[in-house]
């Protein structure tokens, strides 16, 4: 009888390099899954950081907000806080006290702050002083992407919600007044619509509790400053 020699035939290498190519496909379907996952969840992680960080920059200054009119580059008055909305953009402008001076500048502690929305993405504006020189432009920043639109109420001194701010009304003393609170509702790109309540300094307490700053609260008739603007 002939003796085999050692060694593998050619269908024994075949199949098993079919095996290989089988458990390679497995466990690259399977790692490759594990890695969009995570790369998925990062990626939500760093936009709900960026969500949170937004949501505290904002209640920080709202909260901050203080009775101070400003000027604008022409001399213009503006009031300590106003809501404004057009089809070319919709801002939230108003005066804020505790601007940080580590470097011991030659400047006051009052700094002037605008939210607004362009091309889905939500912006914070800030001078450098108070009461703006021809030509002066604001410092931006990108707080967050996928912004749909934002919805805007203000709740007067007599506890009813306004649309607008500075409310409707003849008096000069407007100009300088304060919500006691900003509902601010943003509709995010896959997340939906998340509203906050900020208390603005000073915030009220009523027979039917406090309003708490960063609460929740859902209503009708809000004032819409959307990416194009329009007031609903």
């Amino acid at each position: 009888m002939k003796r085999r020699n050692g060694g593998f035939t050619l269908i024994e290498l075949v199949v098993a390099l079919a095996i290989f190519a089988v458990l390679s496909a497995l466990v690259y379907g399977g790692l490759r899954t594990v890695l969009d996952a995570r790369s998925h969840t990062d990626r939500q992680a760093a936009r709900l950081a960026q969500l949170q960080t937004m949501f505290t920059l904002l209640e920080r200054d709202v909260e901050q907000a203080v009775a101070r009119r400003a000027r604008d580059e022409l001399g213009g008055i503006l009031p300590a806080m106003r809501a404004t909305a057009s089809r070319y953009g919709g801002t939230l402008e108003f005066s804020r006290e505790g601007w940080r001076n580590p470097a011991g500048r030659p400047r006051g502690n009052i700094q002037r702050v605008a939210y607004l929305v362009r091309d889905g993405k939500l912006l914070r504006q800030s001078w450098t002083m108070l009461d703006r020189a021809p030509g002066v432009r604001p410092q931006e920043a990108v707080l967050l992407e996928g912004i749909k639109g934002v919805e805007m109420r203000f709740l007067d001194p007599q506890m009813r919600w306004q649309l607008q701010w500075p409310p409707a009304t003849t008096d000069s003393s407007s100009q300088t007044m304060l919500p006691r609170a900003v509902e601010v509702s943003i509709d995010i790109e896959g997340w939906g619509r998340l509203p906050r309540i900020f208390r603005v300094a000073g915030a009220p307490t009523t027979q039917s509790g406090v309003v708490q700053s960063g609460a929740t609260q859902t209503g009708a008739g809000q004032s819409t400053l959307s990416q194009t603007g329009g007031a609903r």
